[in-house]
């Protein structure tokens, strides 16, 4: 009976399915428009003209910071999450392409049956072999399967922007704390040079205070600044080998490989090398792989909302199923069935309705964060052109201020030498000629560390890297 029936309103209903499955919901959202500015508003360094974003740290020229690099971007978790992240992105747009294929599922079986005892009671053994296949198949009337294949799709590009974005981050992050250690070890220096220094100053005002020619305050004071200096050394060594300890996470935990690394390579400030800013704003923030990730979101919740108000419609499937036994008792046998059936949203308590709201403000979310992500991003750009230009015009000052009070305490010490200056002046030239350096070595330092927030700021040429490494399994092997 089953089998009739089916056969009865095939001819009606398989058709108008077929024709109304080309339809797919649309919605009157889309992607966000946002007028950037053309042009920056901030000097843009060298005029724009320079090398390629995507091969900058080569420009270094410091093979020590490549290496951290390199380490980094293989054995930091952070990563590995992010390559987890998309293993299971892509598990979920397969599944959603499932939805949209037809399902056929098999089964079999096989019995054997009887009984013992007297002849007249007995029944002989007979044994039964079956199996069977069932078919279904949802026609995607109004495309909500399609649609969530669509998000899925989405959120799998999020998913890889999502690891770019880990990837710039933590690229700069080991370059920033690579410099910030540089600067720190030559701050060490010049306060051990000045420690030294001032011990022997400690010495001379002995001699001085025992033959009568100083008094004693004098020896008090060279004591109180070399113990000032003594902490402040101190000081500084522990902010250096918080930085070693903070590159050694950074790049997978061996903190003895790392203070290996740091110990071959230069001892100077390392220069960045100059890439090209001279873009329009929508250009460069484009780039930016987070841009990307909120772009996607966006991209996905118009699905999502799609595909929530396809459920809204009716839903048509096609299934069938035929079974094939055979007894050695009663012969073989082929029951099937064929046919549509329709299912109609009567009644659900708003339940529906409600996923559409909520679909369309989790919309409303993305667009929102889309926005602030841009305007975010102009920000930070336009924030790093002027971190770069200001200290690059600090330079030049701050080093001619360093090369003449150093000249000051020169000739200040010769006088204090002489006897015709007093211990205090030539303290006080000291610390102005110590606090001058200690400008000029931080606003060296920091002159890197705004380029390489620049860098960061314009998306980092993260589209360089195309092989995105699958997470291990549990048993440590690569999943293929």
């Amino acid at each position: 009976m089953a089998a009739s029936r089916s056969n009865h309103f095939i001819p009606v209903i398989l058709p108008v399915g077929l024709l109304m499955s080309g339809c797919v919901v649309t919605t009157n959202e889309r992607q966000p428009d946002l007028a950037i500015t053309t042009m920056w508003h901030e000097t843009l360094p060298h005029g724009g003209q320079s090398a390629n974003m995507l091969s900058w740290w080569q420009s270094f020229g410091d093979s020590s910071l490549l290496q951290l690099i390199a380490l980094a971007q293989t054995e930091n978790p952070d990563l590995a999450s992010a390559a987890a992240d998309i293993e299971k992105a892509r598990a979920t747009l397969a599944s959603s392409r499932a939805a949209l294929l037809p399902t056929l599922d098999g089964s079999g079986a096989a019995e054997g049956a009887g009984t013992e005892g007297e002849r007249a009671n007995r029944v002989e053994e007979a044994t039964t072999t079956s199996g069977a296949l069932d078919a279904s198949w949802e026609i995607d009337l109004f495309g909500k399967n399609r649609l969530t294949r669509d998000a899925a799709r989405e959120r799998l590009g999020k998913q890889l922007a999502n690891w770019h974005d880990a990837r710039v981050s933590l690229t700069a992050e080991v370059a920033d704390d690579y410099v910030q250690y540089r600067a720190c070890r030559q701050l060490e220096t010049i306060y051990q040079q000045e420690l030294v220094s001032q011990r022997e100053t400690i010495t001379a005002t002995q001699k001085a205070v025992g033959s009568g020619f100083s008094s004693s305050s004098d020896l008090a004071l060279a004591k109180a600044s070399a113990a000032s200096s003594a902490s402040t050394l101190t000081e500084q060594k522990a902010e250096c080998r918080i930085l070693v300890k903070t590159l050694a996470q950074l790049t997978g935990g061996d903190e003895t490989r790392v203070s290996s690394l740091l110990g071959k390579g230069r001892t100077t400030i390392p220069l960045a090398g100059k890439f090209n800013v001279n873009r329009v704003p929508a250009e460069a923030i484009r780039q930016r792989p987070d841009i990307q990730t909120l772009e996607r979101e966006v991209a996905a919740s118009i699905a999502e909302l799609g595909a929530a108000k396809a459920d809204l419609y009716p839903s048509l499937s096609l299934g069938g199923t035929i079974t094939i036994s055979s007894s050695t008792m009663s012969g073989q046998s082929a029951p099937w069935s064929f046919g549509p059936a329709l299912s109609l949203p009567l009644f659900d308590g708003g339940t529906r309705r409600a996923a559409v709201k909520s679909a369309l403000a989790d919309y409303h979310a993305a667009v929102a964060e889309y926005k602030s992500g841009v305007l975010g991003a102009v920000q930070e750009v336009e924030a790093a052109l002027v971190h770069v230009n200001s200290t690059r015009l600090r330079m030049g000052d701050a080093k001619n201020a360093a090369e003449n009070y150093r000249s000051y305490f020169d000739a200040i010490d010769i006088n204090w030498k002489a006897g015709n200056a007093s211990l205090l002046d030539r303290e006080e030239a000291r610390r102005s000629a110590l606090s001058a350096e200690v400008t000029l070595i931080e606003i060296r330092r920091d002159a890197t560390r705004y380029w390489i927030e620049l860098y960061k700021a314009l998306g980092g040429g993260w589209q360089a890297a195309s092989d995105i490494p699958r997470p291990a399994t549990h048993n440590g092997t690569d999943q293929k």
